[in-house]
């Protein structure tokens, strides 16, 4: 309730239009498939204490938004910068202007974790919003998902468009771009 208000006061309230920032909009899931949707920040959190709500995808990719430091977050009361990390992958406004999504990467995998790359290439301050949230509500696999779970090719094709996103990123920005593929190789 109240966000999309909320996030046009806090793109003018940051100056957006006028600086390279990511507005990062916490994410949070439920397994139940009716929820009374929390009207505010402390309803959130009671529900998530109340074991409701969880941060999103905590069970199955956690590396996704845990950048996102909810822990921080719950206590939060302007927004705070974070630092990207490998796989990180938040749920963002950006200016119109931002780097567009990179078309190799569409179905499922790797859209938001290159696009996230992308804007931390070009020196983009990702902040995360202290009032602001969405909650994913269940539903059944997609299509695409169900392919990369099967699908050796898929994952063999995936590999080698991510390869390749690390080699464009490296051409674009030079030594700058070796962050990515150096936290790639740890994993």
């Amino acid at each position: 309730y109240g966000l999309y208000d909320y996030l046009r006061n806090s793109i003018q309230q940051l100056e957006l239009p006028q600086r390279k920032a990511a507005l990062i909009v916490p994410a949070f899931e439920t397994l139940h498939y009716r929820l009374t949707f929390p009207k505010s920040k402390a309803e959130l959190l009671s529900m998530l204490d109340m074991g409701s709500l969880y941060t999103f995808r905590y069970h199955v990719w956690p590396k996704g938004h845990a950048p996102t430091d909810y822990a921080k977050w719950r206590t939060a009361t302007v927004p705070y910068r974070v630092a990207w990390q490998p796989d990180f992958e938040p749920y963002v406004v950006v200016r119109r202007d931002c780097p567009r999504y990179d078309q190799r990467f569409v179905g499922f995998g790797w859209n938001k974790v290159s696009h996230i790359m992308e804007l931390d290439a070009q020196e983009y301050e990702l902040l995360v919003l202290p009032n602001a949230f969405m909650i994913h509500m269940p539903h059944a696999p997609s299509f695409d998902i169900s392919k990369f779970r099967l699908s050796a090719g898929y994952r063999s094709c995936l590999q080698t468009l991510r390869e390749e996103f690390h080699q464009d990123l490296s051409r674009r920005y030079g030594a700058a771009a070796l962050k990515y593929l150096t936290a790639e190789r740890s994993l």
